[in-house]
């Protein structure tokens, strides 16, 4: 008589499949075994959170679960879409997570994962803020999650997620109403700040900025992304440009930028050189985030004419 079929090696076996097919990650996990994990969790309507490596006392060991016949086909049917389509995992779910918030997320919108959410969430912003904090601005808001965490950090605020799509501003708005924050947040259209007037204290973004080389080598997984939400132009800082130009305009008098660029900081550089700015700390470096003041780019913006 065969042994029951339990999760823990239901994920082990997805995870092997998942490495064999040579699947990218980066939209939520960063590896075989927790992607398989997620997607097998998921599937089988167990808490995405549930301990593998053994429960506390008096409490069920979801790892020795016992999966029947049918479980077992439907995960092996969602396994094997995730391997045939390449789409992120979040796209076959339609959730993803950050800082521990759940955020419905689909094809309309980039999954979410900045690092600013991180920041938010450890306070790393805070100094920068005052009692005069009031307006922030969530630009590129995508499916909202910033717009979100920024409002569940500092409930003194009033934001407003703003993106150029249509399509990504009713995923925001799915997760404004999911978290009940529909008096506090509101989203808006606009092709960068050009419909957005402020004056905003604090504006947080993270634009599209792969630079052209890199958009040309991105594995499926991104490619299955609004191209609009990624490409950056030949040195990914076609948008970055836009904004540093008029960012000033719009923000208060001691206003602040926090502006996620991911890998592109030598492009940043050489592109805005003599610029004073304060690179953040994420769990990724200090080369992902940067801060940067109204007083800053009004200097620097004198200095070029």
């Amino acid at each position: 008589m065969s042994q029951a079929l339990t999760v823990l090696p239901l994920i082990e076996q997805a995870a092997t499949q998942l490495e064999q097919a040579g699947v990218a990650f980066g939209h939520g996990t960063t590896n075989a075994f927790d992607e398989a994990a997620w997607l097998v969790l998921w599937r089988l309507g167990l808490p995405l959170d549930s301990a593998l490596d053994g429960a506390p006392d008096g409490e069920e060991d979801v790892a020795l679960r016992p999966v029947s016949a049918e479980q077992a086909a439907l995960v092996q049917a969602l396994i094997a879409e995730r391997i045939s389509t390449r789409k992120p995992a979040a796209y076959l779910t339609q959730e993803a997570w950050l800082q521990g918030v759940p955020f419905y997320v689909d094809e309309r919108a980039i999954v979410p994962r900045s690092f600013i959410a991180e920041l938010i969430a450890d306070g790393s912003i805070d100094p920068w803020l005052s009692d005069q904090t009031h307006q922030v601005l969530d630009l590129c808001t995508g499916n909202g999650s910033l717009a979100v965490l920024a409002a569940m950090a500092w409930p003194e605020v009033v934001v407003t997620g703003a993106d150029l799509s249509p399509e990504a501003l009713a995923v925001a708005r799915i997760n404004v109403d999911r978290h009940a924050l529909q008096d506090r947040i509101s989203l808006g259209l606009s092709d960068g700040l050009s419909a957005l007037p402020g004056p905003y204290d604090l504006i947080l973004c993270n634009p599209p900025y792969v630079n052209a080389q890199s958009m040309s080598e991105l594995p499926a997984e991104y490619r299955a992304e609004p191209e609009l939400a990624l490409a950056g132009g030949t040195d990914g800082m076609d948008f970055v440009r836009q904004l540093l130009d008029q960012a000033a305009s719009r923000l208060s008098q001691h206003g602040v930028l926090v502006l996620e660029i991911g890998n592109e900081r030598p492009y940043f550089e050489a592109a805005f050189p003599g610029l004073p700015v304060f690179w953040l700390d994420t769990s990724a470096g200090e080369d992902q985030v940067l801060l940067v003041t109204r007083e800053a780019l009004m200097r620097f913006h004198l200095a070029e004419v």
